[in-house]
C-alpha cells in the first residue's frame, strides 16, 4: 500500500482499465473508508450506490457517454440522502423540519457526499487503483440516471467515482499556483492575473504536447466549460427530486 503522501501527491485521473476484479479485502476497505468520512453534525446525509453489474454501467454510459464508467470494476455513485432520515422520523414519530428544501440543506447533503467520495478515492488510489471523479451524472441526464437507480425523493445525485486497475498511468495535469489557492489571514487577489497568464500558457504547452495535441490555453477551455454549464437544469433536477431550493421555508 502506497504511503499517505505519494497518495494524495501522485493523483491522476485514470480513465482507462484492466479487466481485473477488486479484491474484496480491498472493496471493504473502500467501503470502510467511505462510512468513517466525517459528516455535519453526525448527520450522514450521503448514501452511495455502489454498481458492479456491467449491463447497468452501460446503461449509464449511454446516458452520460463517460466511457470509463463501463470499463471499470467499480462505479460508486455519490448521493444527497435526506430520505432515510425521513424514513426513520415517520418510524419515531419525529417531527423533522424540511432542511433539504433550504440551501444550507442542499450544500450540507453534497458535501457530506462529497468528503465520502474522496475518503474511497484516497484509499483506493492508496491500494494500488486507479480513479476517475465523474461530476456529469449530476448533469448529463440526470433523472434519467435516477430513475434507473430508483432514487426516491429527498436522494439526489452528486458524483461518481469510476475505480479499477489502471490499464495507463496518465500525466499529473499542472495545477495553478499555489498563491491562487492559498490566501494567509485575508483573501487577496494581488498578483492574480500574472499568476493566470502563466499558468494560461502551461496550460497551453501541456494540451500541445500531451493532451490534445493542439495549443489550447486553459482560459479557453474554462470559456467553453462555462458556456455548456449555464445551460444545465441541475436546479429544475434537485426540486424534483424534492429539494425545494428556491425558498427558505423557516423565513418569513
Amino acid at each position: 500500500m502506497k504511503n499517505i503522501v505519494e497518495t494524495i501527491l501522485d493523483r491522476r485521473s485514470v480513465r482507462r482499465y484492466e479487466r481485473q476484479e477488486i479484491e474484496p479485502e480491498k472493496k471493504q476497505l473502500i467501503y470502510d473508508a467511505i462510512t468513517t468520512s466525517p459528516t455535519s453534525h453526525n448527520g450522514q446525509q450521503f448514501s452511495v450506490i455502489a454498481i458492479e453489474d456491467q449491463e447497468l454501467k452501460e446503461k449509464i454510459y449511454e446516458l452520460t457517454k463517460q466511457k470509463q464508467i463501463k470499463t471499470c470494476s467499480l462505479f460508486l455513485v455519490f448521493c444527497s440522502d435526506y430520505h432515510k432520515m425521513d424514513v426513520f422520523a415517520q418510524a419515531k414519530g419525529l417531527d423533522l423540519q424540511p432542511i433539504h428544501q433550504t440551501l444550507d440543506g442542499v450544500l450540507v447533503g453534497a458535501i457530506d457526499a462529497t468528503i465520502a467520495m474522496s475518503n474511497a478515492r484516497i484509499m483506493a488510489e492508496g491500494l494500488g487503483l486507479g480513479c476517475c471523479c465523474i461530476g456529469y451524472i449530476r448533469t448529463a441526464a440526470p433523472e434519467e440516471l435516477s430513475k434507473l437507480l430508483n432514487l426516491p425523493q429527498g436522494v439526489a445525485l452528486v458524483c461518481g467515482l469510476t475505480i479499477g486497475y489502471p490499464r495507463e498511468i496518465p500525466d499529473i495535469r499542472p495545477k495553478q499556483d499555489r498563491s491562487l489557492f492559498i490566501h494567509h489571514n485575508q483573501y487577496s487577489d494581488e498578483g492574480m492575473v500574472e499568476q493566470f497568464e502563466k499558468y494560461d500558457d502551461v496550460i497551453g504547452r501541456h494540451n500541445e504536447t500531451h493532451t490534445l495535441a493542439k495549443y489550447i490555453k486553459w482560459s479557453e477551455q474554462m470559456e467553453k466549460y462555462y458556456e455548456e454549464s449555464i445551460n444545465k437544469h441541475t436546479l429544475q433536477y434537485y426540486q424534483g427530486q424534492g429539494f425545494g431550493v428556491d425558498k427558505e421555508p423557516g423565513i418569513k
